[in-house]
């Protein structure tokens, strides 16, 4: 068994090459662009981490990694011409650099190569990828839609924000985990198992996010205290507090929303303090990773083959940050 690490050495080994032909340039060289921008890779690494749970790493598994880095690639370049994203990485995006007709085409591209390196896969396991595929996508396209929905809405509520972020975040990593499940044999019971693993560990993750974008030390994990604050985002940080504050507190939380000013995020973070939200997100963080953890037991296989994502699951998500 191989630890995240190794994998992603392997990974970047054999991802890490020209997948796109060079005519037009104008069309291909946005996406070796984007691809050579590099990123944590998470999502394939985990294809391979679900195929390696059950055997040795099937050549199957390669061309669906690649598949899954291609899909998440396409939904970055798409995400950042709804966001008006100016940087990607520290570098321009691609509808920055390239023009904004140029980046969807680009991203479009990307996704018809993940299903190029889908149809690689030997028949017998084809149409169980695809369907999974196939819903995962859909999924994450409403999850980001929801999100935008949320922006326009001051009525969204923690169940909401969940869905949310479910669709838009956990179900890629849980899908990835699951179509290396499907290419190393495991049965339909142990793929569910997988599956709510990597779903909860997503939520998890996410709860930490919000959770460190406020009360993180900056110069521990490098991110400005309070950004999302500052960008009205609906976390769960701020979605609790709009349910649990008193009147006096959701007055103030309002009041600060669509404003910018000097004590903005002073003034929400006191609020977060005394309704005791930074000791709520560390408890449901933690109830995330204990649910994903024990549906990880649950998987029938040996426990030696299971400690590699045991092991990156607790470097994902800290119990005590």
């Amino acid at each position: 068994m191989q630890s995240f690490s190794a994998l992603a050495a392997d990974f970047a080994s054999y991802f890490d090459r020209k997948h796109f032909p060079k005519e037009p340039q104008t069309l291909y060289a946005p996406n070796d662009y984007f691809l050579s921008l590099g990123g944590k890779r998470i999502r394939p690494i985990l294809c391979l981490m679900g195929n390696e749970l059950f055997t040795d790493i099937h050549p199957s598994a390669w061309e669906v990694a690649t598949a899954i880095e291609m899909f998440h690639n396409f939904t970055l370049i798409h995400d950042d011409i709804m966001d008006k994203a100016p940087l990607r990485r520290g570098l321009p995006t691609v509808h920055e650099k390239f023009g904004q007709n140029t980046a969807l085409l680009a991203g479009d591209v990307m996704l018809i190569k993940a299903y190029e390196c889908l149809s690689k896969v030997p028949s017998s396991i084809l149409l169980p990828i695809f369907s999974l595929f196939n819903k995962i996508a859909t999924e994450v396209c409403e999850g980001q839609q929801l999100d935008m929905d949320f922006e326009q809405r001051t009525n969204v509520v923690l169940d909401d924000y969940l869905l949310m972020i479910e669709k838009k975040t956990s179900v890629l990593l849980a899908a990835s985990l699951v179509m290396g499940a499907i290419v190393g044999g495991s049965g339909e019971r142990n793929q569910q198992l997988l599956y709510q693993f990597g779903r909860k560990l997503g939520l998890a993750f996410q709860v930490q996010d919000d959770y460190l974008d406020a009360f993180g030390d900056p110069q521990k994990f490098g991110k400005q205290v309070g950004g999302d604050i500052l960008a009205d985002k609906k976390t769960f940080l701020l979605i609790h507090a709009l349910e649990t504050a008193d009147k006096a507190d959701v007055a103030i939380l309002q009041s600060w929303l669509g404003k910018q000013g000097d004590n903005k995020v002073n003034d929400v973070l006191s609020v977060y303090r005394k309704c005791g939200i930074d000791h709520w997100a560390l408890s449901l963080k933690n109830k995330f990773l204990d649910e994903a953890l024990a549906d990880l037991d649950q998987i029938a296989v040996v426990s030696a083959r299971k400690k590699p994502l045991i092991e990156l699951a607790e470097y994902l998500i800290k119990r005590d940050v």
